[in-house]
């Protein structure tokens, strides 16, 4: 089996995979976390990987950047291989004074300035909500693990360098933690299949105080969000 974006053959995903937006995140948990790995995916060098950690089959694939992207590839993960399961694990901007840089951000719902729900022809606003089971369970990974961990609404954008630079606030104002660009995207995907996502963010700059990580720091420093999301992806 193969898709236009994946040339993966049929089985070579678990039924729960973690969705890095960058694929060489992806590669660098496969290499850090997994054993016996095997690379299932190279088209458009979105990478894809399967292999073992504690003993249990696990995959991890990146999605890209933006709703199109993250829409696109976990379409064909749940509609083709079979995934039952996708963790997004991201980065995202803190709108809250609370977020710091590098603390975590368990995404309940999220927003969207996107046109990304149009396609359903509904007669008012979708409401893009994560798996409760998951969502549960990475808290309390997250909290018997000691790291700082949110739990709340976020907001995903269609636009990075936005015009108007104070639009944040508004968002802010109604209880947005943070701003990402994907987990409209998946979890709207997920509801229409009738399948499970959760979206875990680590802070990697703040709005509020305008500290912000390395792009190294961004594509390998965000172990505690890695291992949630694996603690979550190898339970029964």
């Amino acid at each position: 089996m193969s898709t236009p974006h994946n040339q993966a053959p049929e089985g070579a995903f678990t039924k729960t995979v973690l969705m890095p937006g960058d694929p060489l995140r992806a590669k660098f948990i496969a290499e850090n976390f997994l054993t016996d790995v095997v690379q299932v995916n190279s088209v458009r060098n979105m990478l894809g990987y399967t292999g073992y950690y504690k003993g249990k089959k696990v995959s991890v694939m990146g999605s890209g950047m933006g709703m199109p992207s993250i829409g696109i590839y976990s379409h064909e993960l749940y509609s083709f291989y079979g995934v039952e399961k996708i963790i997004r694990i991201g980065t995202c901007g803190a709108y809250a004074p609370e977020c710091k840089v590098f603390d975590l951000i368990l995404a309940e719902g999220a927003c969207t300035n996107s046109n990304w729900a149009h396609q359903f022809a509904l007669p008012g606003v979708l409401s893009a909500i994560a798996d409760f089971d998951m969502l549960m369970d990475a808290y309390k990974i997250a909290k018997d693990n000691n790291m700082n961990v949110h739990v709340g609404n976020i907001l995903s954008s269609d636009i990075f360098y936005n015009d108007q630079e104070s639009v944040w606030k508004k968002w802010a104002k109604l209880g947005c933690l943070g701003v990402e660009m994907e987990s409209y995207a998946l979890y709207t995907t997920a509801a229409n299949l009738h399948k499970k996502a959760l979206c875990i963010l680590t802070v990697s700059d703040s709005f509020i105080t305008h500290e912000e990580t390395t792009p190294e720091q961004r594509q390998t420093s965000f172990k505690d969000m890695m291992k949630v999301a694996l603690e979550v992806a190898i339970k029964d």
